[in-house]
């Protein structure tokens, strides 16, 4: 019985310790596992800004499985007290970890039984305890999150508020500045600005009196001149076919005469030399005064144009005008025979030069009025012939003016580059003239007060002045200038 006895203990002692071994080992094997790190779920992108945040989604555990620890029912059909007092009398205990006892229940688990149990329960609750732990960590961060947010939103409020503030110092500065400038503004419409309007009142008011006193005078200068002028001063008897006739036939003054070239045309009038060089010069240009615009079509400078003479107190036309004969007069007369003409010119302090050539013919209006001159002599600088002497090669003969037709505005009969409306020489230097590309001398230019002038003041930037380039240059325009013609003769 003893021998029974001790080998029943053997036998629990050493299922207790197989069990306690195996489990040790499983839960040593769970421990482990539990204390892997666990895998942040944001780790895979980075935190949204606003109010996004992080919401785990974990499918719930699966159930409890596995055979069921009860076994089934006692049968409640007719079973007396001795009957159920003799089972339990009846039964011994039947060893392992469990026995019968009314007053400790109907099955008391022993100690190696409860460790079984609780280790059991153990795997459940560490599973629990770690998904615990994960939501624990994970709530932390989206406070974190959440905390860190709230805390911008406050900076953001509080720098908002501050800017709210500055801005409410700038709109009070402004309103501030507004008023005063308003009240500026007002000042200046109230009192000012009456005070200018009363004087602008006054100066407009001077200015219609002016404009009125200008209406006068304009209605008067039209009714004086509603009637043709005439010339008060007489005209001599003795007339000719040209100066050097009427001075052959004893008119010997310098003045006013009456021509006649060819008894086809009407005869017309001409200021007549009579003392330079022996006189007989017939004047078919002069300027003096800038007293006529020289700035003609090709009709005017074909028929002629200006005042021919005046009188200067003396009871006859002995003061020349300023004036262009008229190419086709120049013409009829140079074709008569041999002429010669005489160019004198005056600088604005007074001195004189001269250029005469012996041979000057004009061509007729088919021709285009073509230059024909020969042999130089003179001070002035041989512009006809030689061109502008401060200039070589090209340069030079491109300024040449004999075999030139002559050129006003609307008839460009230049050399340079005919037909471009853009290129011509009239237009750009004042007046008719015998024009290359362009000009070494330009007497019907435009008139300039005091001799120099510039790029800036001529209309084109062109040397459009009353040049002769020989004596004074491009850009010095004199005070003088006269054309004379007279028949031609060795003597």
């Amino acid at each position: 019985m003893k021998r029974l006895l001790l080998l029943c203990l053997f036998v629990y002692g050493t299922q207790c310790t197989v069990t306690d071994t195996f489990y040790d080992y499983s839960f040593q094997e769970e421990t482990l596992g539990t204390a892997q790190p666990v895998v942040d779920p944001r780790g895979h992108r980075p935190l949204s800004k606003g109010s996004d945040h992080y919401s785990s989604s974990n499918a719930a555990p699966p159930p409890v499985s596995g055979p069921n620890r009860y076994r089934g029912r006692p049968s409640t059909t007719s079973t007396d007290e001795s009957t159920r007092e003799q089972q339990k009398v009846v039964q011994p205990d039947a060893g392992g970890c469990t026995h019968l006892s009314e007053k400790m229940g109907v099955m008391c688990p022993t100690g190696c039984e409860l460790k079984t149990n609780i280790l059991k329960q153990e795997r459940t609750v560490t599973a629990a305890v770690n998904k615990l732990k994960t939501d624990v960590n994970e709530l932390s961060k989206s406070s974190n999150t959440i905390s860190h947010y709230v805390d911008g939103l406050s900076n953001a409020l509080r720098e908002r508020q501050r800017i709210n503030q500055d801005n409410d110092n700038v709109v009070g500065q402004y309103t501030n500045d507004l008023e005063g400038q308003h009240a500026f503004v007002k000042t200046t419409v109230d009192t000012t600005f009456p005070s200018n309007i009363r004087i602008l009142q006054k100066v407009l008011e001077t200015l219609r009196d002016k404009i009125q006193k200008v209406e006068m005078a304009i209605m008067s200068q039209r009714t004086r001149c509603e009637k043709p002028c005439t010339v008060s001063c007489p005209i001599p008897v003795v007339s000719g076919k040209e100066c050097e006739d009427i001075f052959r036939k004893g008119g010997d003054s310098s003045e006013m005469y009456m021509i006649q070239p060819d008894s086809f045309f009407n005869p017309y009038k001409v200021y007549c030399d009579m003392t330079t060089q022996k006189g007989g010069w017939t004047l078919i240009q002069n300027r003096q005064d800038g007293s006529v615009d020289f700035g003609r079509r090709w009709d005017d400078y074909r028929a002629g144009f200006g005042n021919i003479a005046s009188d200067s107190g003396k009871g006859f036309c002995n003061n020349p005008g300023e004036y262009w004969l008229g190419n086709e007069k120049i013409s009829t007369l140079t074709k008569m025979g041999p002429t010669e003409v005489l160019i004198e010119m005056e600088d604005w302090k007074g001195d004189t030069v001269q250029a005469q050539y012996e041979q000057f013919t004009i061509e007729g209006h088919l021709s285009g009025y073509v230059l024909a001159t020969g042999k130089y002599s003179g001070t002035a600088g041989d512009s006809f012939l030689e061109g502008a002497s401060e200039l070589v090669g090209e340069n030079r003969t491109m300024t040449i003016h004999n075999g030139m037709m002559f050129s006003t505005y609307d008839r460009d009969n230049d050399k340079w580059i005919p037909g471009d409306p853009t290129k011509q020489c009239a237009r750009e230097d004042g007046g008719g003239w015998w024009y290359n590309r362009c000009h070494s001398s330009n007497p019907n230019g435009r008139y300039y007060w005091g001799g120099e002038y510039t790029k800036d003041m001529a209309k084109h930037g062109t040397d459009d002045g009353i040049v002769w380039m020989n004596w004074k240059g491009s850009w010095y325009s004199l005070k003088a200038i006269s054309m004379k013609i007279r028949p031609f003769f060795a003597s």
